[in-house]
């Protein structure tokens, strides 16, 4: 009987829980037992939220963050000052941003960092739709007044990626600066409290390539 379990049932919803992020086959086991325990209609209401987030959920078509809609409320919300993109790399980090509630301008997810050991290139990211949003921004009125600011990870990967885009949109005029250092080197903006990641965003510098 592999690994001892008494249903191959269980064997199967062990593996399944076991393969998401952080959990452990001991965690993942208490997990399984944990749903096993729970009236039916629980459990049906937990895997059919996860069916639909899976299947139902967009990404919005301006900043790629996650959305019900074509757009997602960030976007949306015409109180937002759209002249201000924060570029992250994934949707926790907008959502990390948000909490801090020092942040009033819009967002543009990457999807990633520039990293050639994960086979990660600057076509894998959506640096392209980045550029089209700023060209459009900057053909309306002008570059006075429109700012990308570099909410990316102080680490090699994340310094490269911000040093590839601002080559990207230099010539466009833009004011360009990223997150005061108060964060330390290669520190995640995921793991970074709300008080830390709000005063860097309040005293962003320039950003000097």
């Amino acid at each position: 009987m592999k690994d001892k379990y008494p249903s191959a049932l269980l064997q199967n919803a062990v593996d399944a829980i076991g393969a998401l992020p952080g959990v452990g086959k001991r965690s993942a086991l208490k997990l399984a037992l944990h749903l096993l325990r729970q009236p039916a209609d629980n459990v049906k209401h937990f895997t059919e939220s996860i069916d639909r987030l899976r299947n139902e959920v967009r990404y919005c078509s301006e900043c790629r963050m996650i959305s019900d809609g074509d757009i997602c409320s960030i976007c949306a919300d015409e109180k937002r000052d759209h002249r201000t993109i924060c570029v992250v790399e994934s949707v926790q980090d907008v959502m990390s941003i948000e909490k801090t509630r020092q942040y009033n301008g819009v967002y543009h997810v990457l999807g990633g960092i520039i990293s050639p050991i994960e086979g990660t290139g600057p076509s894998d990211l959506t640096i392209s739709r980045l550029e089209e949003r700023l060209a459009h921004l900057v053909s309306d009125s002008g570059p006075e007044g429109i700012e990308v600011i570099f909410a990316l990870s102080g680490d090699v990967e994340g310094e490269t990626t911000a040093f590839y885009i601002y080559r990207r949109i230099a010539p466009l005029g833009i004011r360009v600066s990223t997150l005061a250092r108060g964060l330390g080197f290669g520190d995640d903006i995921d793991y970074a409290d709300e008080l830390t990641l709000g005063r860097s965003i309040v005293n962003r510098q320039a950003f000097k390539p």
